[in-house]
Parts: C-alpha cells; sequence; structure tokens
C-alpha cells in the first residue's frame, strides 16, 4: 500500500503536486497519465527515494521490494543473460558462486550453492531470463554476446527485461513501451497482466494503458485524481465529472447574480434591509466552483498535395538489404493513392530495410524501384529527431527548406503546429523529444509530399499530439506507410497490413486483434524453445557437480504437432505471396496487348490460387484451434 498525505513536490523552482491525498492499494495496476510536463517522472523519482517531497508525506512499507528501469546501461563486457539475470541479485549471486566453485574444483562448495539455489528456487532463472530475452525479441545466438555491442534500443530492452528479472512487490515502468516493436508491446502486456505486484506504469499509449491497468492516475494542473479503471473508463468518467461541474458552476453563478441582484436592490429599503443583509451573510458564505478550463485542443494537418497521381510508388522482385546481406527476397510491393499501409513485424526483421529502399535511401540488392515523376515523398525515421541542428530554432530549421517565404507565413505555419509566438525563435537544444518530433512532422508537412513513410513517429509523443497525428493522418488524401508499435494510431489510420518477418514481405490478411492472436499462437508452438540455450548452460554447469541439481519440470506442449504448423503457415505464406504476384502481373497495362489472352491465362492461375490460398487457410486455422 502507498498513501499520499498532503503530498506536495517541486522540480526545482517550480511546483508541479500540492495537496495530493490518496492511497494505492496492492495488487492494483495503476496507469500514470499526464500531459508532459505535469511531473509524472518525478513522481516515480520521489517513490524511489530519489526526491523529498516538499510537503506531506509519502508512506511506502519498508518490507516493499521496489523494481524499476534503471535510465542509463554501462557499456559492459557482461553477457546479456548475465547482465538480466543479475536483477535477481540473490540468486545471481549463488550462481557466480556455483561457476567459480566448479572451475575450482570445489565440490563441497559446488554443493552448497545448490542447495542456496533449491532455497531460492533458482534452478530455472537462466531459463527465465532467457525467455524475457526472448519475448522482448532477442534471438538466442545474441544472449552471450556483450551488452556493450548492443545499440542504445537494445540496451533499454536489457535494461526492461533486468527490471521484470528483478523480484519485487512494487514495479514502477516509466514508458516501457519506447523502442519496443509491436510484437515486443503485446507480449509485455501478457507478461504484465500475469505479475502479483502493484504496477505503477508511465505510458502514451492509450491501447497498452487499456490492456493492462486496473486504474488510472490523473496528474493535471498541480493536482492527481485516481480513477477506477482503465484509460478509456477514466476518459468517460473525466467528461462526465467536468460535465457535471460546468453546470455546478453555472448554477452557482445564476444563483450568485440573483441574489446580488436582491441586494442592489433592497439594501437601500428600510423594510427589506433585513432580508438584503440575510443575502449578504448567504452570498459570503457560498463557496466558490471553478467553472471548467477548457484544455486548448491540440490539431495539426498536413496540407493538400500539389497532385497525387494514382500509381506512386512500386518495388518489383526486389531483394533489400545491406552489402552482401539480404535481409528480404522478391519484396513486390505496390503504393497507390488513398493506400493506408502498416507494417508489421519484429525489430530486426526489415521493416525499416523496406522503408528506405521504398525512399531509395537504401539501393536494392536485384530488382526494380519506380515512382511517378510527381512522386513527393514525406520521410520521417527513427533517426530523424536526432538530426535537428543543435543551436537552431523552428524558424531556422524551416528556412532551410523553405528560402526566400516571409518569416510571418512561416510563423503562422508553425503556429499550427504548436509552436506559437516566441516558440519559433527558441532554440531546439531546450526542446524535450515531443517537441522535436513535432517539429520534424511540420518540416515534412511544409513540403506536401503525397506519400508519407513513417518510421515509428510517435516515439516521444505524449496522447494529445498522438491524437492529434491521427486525425491529421486520416485526412492525408496521399497513400502512407506506417511502422509503429501504437495499435491506437494504426487502427485509426491503416487499413491493410503486411507482416515483415523471416526474410520476406508479404500481405497479412486480419486486423491487429487477428495478428495479436497470430502472435500468441505462434509463441505457444515455440514457448519451449524461449530461453533454451540458457537452460543448457544451467544444466551443463550443475553436470560438473557430483550431485546434479533436480531438472525443472518439463512444460506442456501444444496438442498441435508445431512442426505441421509451421508447415501450414509456410503454404499459405507461399500462396499469399503467389497471389500478390498475380495480381500485380494483373494491373500491368502491357498484360492486355495482343487481345488479351496473357492477361485471361493470369486470371486463370489467379482464380485456382485463390481456391487453393482459401483451402490452405482453412487447414491452418483448424490447427489453432486444436493448439
Amino acid at each position: 500500500m502507498i498513501a499520499f498525505r498532503d503530498f506536495a513536490l517541486r522540480r526545482g523552482e517550480r511546483l508541479l503536486l500540492s495537496k495530493v491525498d490518496l492511497t494505492l492499494q496492492a495488487g492494483w495496476r495503476v496507469g500514470v497519465i499526464g500531459r508532459n510536463g505535469t511531473g509524472k517522472s518525478s513522481l516515480f523519482a520521489a517513490i524511489q527515494g530519489e526526491l523529498e517531497s516538499d510537503l506531506g508525506n509519502l508512506d511506502i512499507p519498508n518490507r516493499v521490494r521496489m523494481a524499476a528501469v534503471a535510465q542509463e546501461t554501462p557499456a559492459l563486457d557482461d553477457p546479456a543473460l548475465d547482465f538480466v539475470l543479475s536483477g535477481d541479485a540473490q540468486v545471481y549471486a549463488a550462481i557466480m558462486a556455483e561457476r567459480a566453485a566448479v572451475e575450482a574444483e570445489d565440490w563441497e562448495a559446488v554443493a552448497e550453492c545448490h542447495h542456496r539455489l533449491e532455497e531460492l528456487n533458482g534452478y530455472d532463472a537462466s531459463a527465465r531470463a532467457g525467455k524475457l530475452l526472448h519475448g522482448l525479441g532477442f534471438t538466442a545466438d545474441t544472449h552471450e554476446r556483450a551488452v556493450k555491442e548492443f545499440s542504445g534500443g537494445w540496451r533499454v530492452r536489457l535494461n526492461l527485461a533486468r527490471a521484470l528479472m528483478t523480484p519485487s512487490d512494487l514495479l514502477l515502468l516509466d514508458e516501457p513501451t519506447n523502442h519496443l516493436d509491436l510484437d515486443a508491446v503485446l507480449w509485455l502486456e501478457q507478461w504484465l497482466l500475469k505479475y502479483p505486484g502493484t504496477l505503477m506504469l508511465i505510458s502514451h499509449d492509450r491501447e497498452f494503458l487499456d490492456e493492462v491497468t486496473t486504474h488510472t492516475l490523473h496528474l493535471h494542473d498541480g493536482k492527481a485524481k485516481l480513477y477506477v479503471g482503465d484509460f478509456t473508463a477514466f476518459e468517460r468518467q473525466r467528461a462526465e465529472h467536468l460535465r457535471l461541474q460546468q453546470i455546478t458552476h453555472e448554477k452557482a453563478q445564476a444563483e450568485r447574480a440573483h441574489l446580488q441582484s436582491f441586494i442592489d436592490r433592497f439594501s437601500a429599503s428600510a423594510a427589506k434591509a433585513k432580508q438584503a443583509q440575510s443575502r449578504v451573510k448567504r452570498l459570503a458564505k457560498m463557496q466558490g466552483t471553478e467553472a471548467v478550463r477548457a484544455e486548448r485542443a491540440l490539431r495539426v494537418e498536413f496540407p493538400a498535395s500539389a497532385k497525387i497521381p494514382n500509381a506512386l510508388l512500386r518495388l518489383i522482385h526486389a531483394d533489400l538489404g545491406y552489402g552482401d546481406h539480404t535481409v528480404l527476397n522478391q519484396v513486390s510491393f505496390i503504393l497507390e493513392a488513398g493506400d493506408r499501409v502498416a507494417l508489421l513485424g519484429p525489430n530486426g526483421a526489415g521493416k525499416s530495410t523496406l522503408v528506405k529502399s521504398l525512399v531509395g535511401e537504401l539501393d536494392l540488392l536485384t530488382g526494380e524501384r519506380g515512382g511517378h515523376p510527381d512522386l513527393r515523398i514525406g520521410y520521417f525515421a527513427q533517426h530523424t529527431v536526432e538530426s535537428l541542428r543543435k543551436g537552431a530554432t523552428p524558424i531556422d530549421h524551416l528556412m532551410e527548406i523553405a528560402p526566400g517565404v516571409a518569416t510571418q507565413q512561416l510563423r503562422d505555419f508553425l503556429g499550427k503546429w504548436n509552436f506559437p509566438g516566441d516558440r519559433a525563435f527558441e532554440s531546439v537544444d531546450s526542446f524535450s523529444g515531443g517537441e522535436r518530433a513535432r517539429l520534424a512532422l511540420a518540416m515534412i508537412a511544409w513540403r506536401r509530399p503525397n506519400v508519407l513513410l513513417l518510421d515509428e513517429p510517435t516515439n516521444h509523443l505524449d496522447l494529445d499530439m498522438r491524437e492529434a497525428l491521427a486525425e491529421a493522418l486520416g485526412g492525408f488524401d496521399g497513400a502512407i506507410v506506417l511502422v509503429s508499435h501504437d495499435r491506437h494510431l494504426i487502427g485509426l489510420v491503416c487499413d491493410t497490413f503486411w507482416r515483415v518477418a523471416d526474410g520476406v514481405a508479404q500481405p497479412f490478411d486480419g486486423d491487429l486483434d487477428a495478428y495479436a492472436v497470430w502472435l500468441r499462437t505462434r509463441d505457444s508452438s515455440n514457448d519451449g524453445k524461449a530461453g533454451k540455450a540458457a537452460a543448457a548452460k544451467a544444466v551443463a554447469a550443475a553436470a560438473a557437480a557430483p550431485a546434479p541439481a533436480p531438472a525443472p519440470p518439463a512444460a506442456k506442449g501444444p496438442k498441435t504437432n508445431p512442426h505441421k504448423l509451421a508447415k501450414a503457415e509456410a503454404r499459405v505464406a507461399e500462396l499469399e505471396s503467389k497471389l500478390h504476384t498475380l495480381d500485380m502481373d494483373l494491373a500491368d497495362p502491357t498484360r492486355y496487348a495482343g487481345g488479351g489472352t496473357n492477361a485471361a491465362e493470369l486470371a486463370r492461375q489467379r482464380e485456382a490460387v485463390a481456391v487453393q490460398l482459401a483451402v490452405a487457410e482453412a487447414e491452418l486455422l483448424a490447427l489453432y484451434e486444436a493448439a
């Protein structure tokens, strides 16, 4: 149980929170929300003892074990698996002691370590750590790589895995879905739903909040209010609360006006003086009811493109990759006006490679890339935010791409992207990640593209800006290719899905819910493989001792043969690829030359493949249901 008693919190000279009185019960999963700058991360710092309260008390039982994601990861030589294992300090110490004893051939010490591991239920620790790494997207061959060899985004995942490995009663997660792909987000949801302790979660992903949380703590205007339910429930309750507050305020104002009118009219009348005085006292005792102050709705827009040809961009039988390394094979992708395509798949599978190849930033290994002469691409990459010039202002950045345009016109445009007045002349060095991302999107909008290629545009955006972006993309009249882990944004913007995985990019027949089901089914068939290398390592170490440790019970496998399931999935994928290739061939005008006999033959082939695909999908569905 966590109790705030007349709690107030400052950060420097700024008062973030005041008069907070609330209690969080054990076992709750609390989503902490609010606009950027309202004090969410500072509240976590106070709970962890890193910040002192300005007033009041924050009561946390001394026995509560706390876990949180570290903000920095040192460049360690330790293997990734060991780094995650070290989250469970006692088990890790026992494992390291066992390794040292085995190397020293001190079998008595080895036996003592086995006894200690048994006391801590630590025999499956390596397997659990491996499973966490697997769920967060680390392949088995990376588990023994040194921490220092991973990039920044992957180190964030390592920190998250280590926090999840730490035994805890209270888990604090600050934006855990940043740097995760959709596959890892869906896995994390399921993990958190099984977490037995108290969870406090800061997130701007409303779908994630809806799936995970049981309560919502809203920080706004220096106050903290607790709501029962997920984010959607919070929105309903808050809207009703604001409606009732405004009604109460209007009634109070009407009564005040009525009393004041009586006082003004009869205060000088001897006959009514007593009644007037009574109303003066009543007016003085009336409590003020604050009017609802409407928060400024954030709205942005992408101006209409100058020209939007029908056939915009295409890749034909293209192999994509870097140098001698092929990431995706035989990609055939056609983008037409009005297309809204979301790319699904794990990080490292090739989504960014596909986007870079569409942009032309990455040369094709084989195949053809073609674009309409009037093609104008707006490209937001994961590194776009970091590429803004240090010391420059929003006006400077816009002038660079719009030379000769009047400053007032640029200011007006930036004002529409929430850089009003003097904000347009502030250095980007002082901007938050969300403000930098918003400026990068504004620069894309200025160019009036007819194709938007967006690779994780929401990583730094808060809920309000995400909603504004979704609305702006909904009104965009060109084509969109979107990579994002934000299901709410994908669901509002995209109607076509492509799965990028296992060296291929192909259409996915279904929506995001179907994709989540597909992922869970696939993961259940591979569940026994997660952490397999780690478990083997632990068994090998134990085997060196005179008395081997008892093996953990084997996990119960699915009813369906995983090899049969994989074969059926491959068959469906093959037929989907064939069908897509035939559709592209049928869209080629040259196929209709000479009376269209070639096109007629293609149409017959397409019909036959479509029938085969329907049969294959029915067989695959039957296997899924049996799993």
